[in-house]
């Protein structure tokens, strides 16, 4: 029993199992990606600010897209956060602690994503879209999104925390620099697109943030996988 730790997770690294979980979690990654694309994808109204611009944006959406980058984000958003339990296994060996912050984080992804999160802010477009008035499209935030989604950036931070701390001490067979490989920056790459103005590209991809954050750190672990397996000795 000493090998396993108190989930019943061992503590030795299973390789395959780890790198079927990131595959699983590009898979997921790339659902999200594909429904986030399909909903952002329009040009905002300058003259508008706040939640009525970025809202100008996804409102030219049909029903039926509104629909698929709902269900897309849904289970690809639920896919992804299981599949974070790959990186758990890469922590928990030599970080048991960190680990176990990490899972809570994971908890709260796939909690406060999908149903939380995503869906609601797809079926609060379908409502602008519509025409629900602006003044009910902010209590409907304010009362139905925002408390899902501030508990969603709670737990995210967290995630995101234990699992920068943990490879940039070298607490995993990666090689310290693979601490670029998290969410925060292929998230932040994302935004930055942002400077090539209010393009229907451009706000595609911003709206699928998180998602690339995702294909960035799952598709940057599965490239690192074999220097990792060899130890990570390079970056330590």
């Amino acid at each position: 029993m000493k090998d396993f730790n108190d989930i019943g997770v061992s503590r030795r690294i299973a390789w395959p199992r780890v790198l079927h979980l990131f595959r699983i979690g590009l898979f997921g990654a790339l659902l999200s990606f594909v429904g986030d694309m399909i909903l952002g994808w329009g040009v905002e109204d300058e003259t508008l600010t706040g939640i009525a611009r970025m809202l100008s944006a996804y409102t030219s959406t049909s029903d039926g897209g509104i629909f698929a980058a709902a269900m897309l984000g849904l289970f690809g958003i639920t896919i992804e956060g299981l599949s974070y339990f790959g990186v758990y296994r890469l922590i928990v060996e030599r970080a048991p602690e960190l680990a176990h912050r990490f899972r809570a984080g994971i908890f709260g992804y796939v909690s406060f994503g999908g149903c939380g999160f995503h869906v609601p802010v797809c079926a609060m477009v379908f409502l602008a879209k519509h025409g629900l008035a602006d003044e009910l499209i902010g209590k409907y935030a304010a009362y139905f999104l925002l408390p899902a989604l501030a508990l969603f950036w709670v737990f995210f931070i967290v995630l995101e925390a234990a699992q920068i701390k943990a490879f940039a001490r070298g607490l995993t067979p990666y090689p310290k620099r693979c601490w670029v490989f998290s969410l925060p920056v292929g998230m932040a790459a994302a935004m930055l697109l942002n400077a090539f103005g209010n393009r229907p590209w451009v706000n595609a991809i911003c709206c699928a943030w998180i998602s690339v954050g995702n294909l960035w750190m799952f598709g940057g672990l599965l490239a690192a996988a074999k220097t990792a397996r060899k130890g990570g000795e390079a970056g330590r």
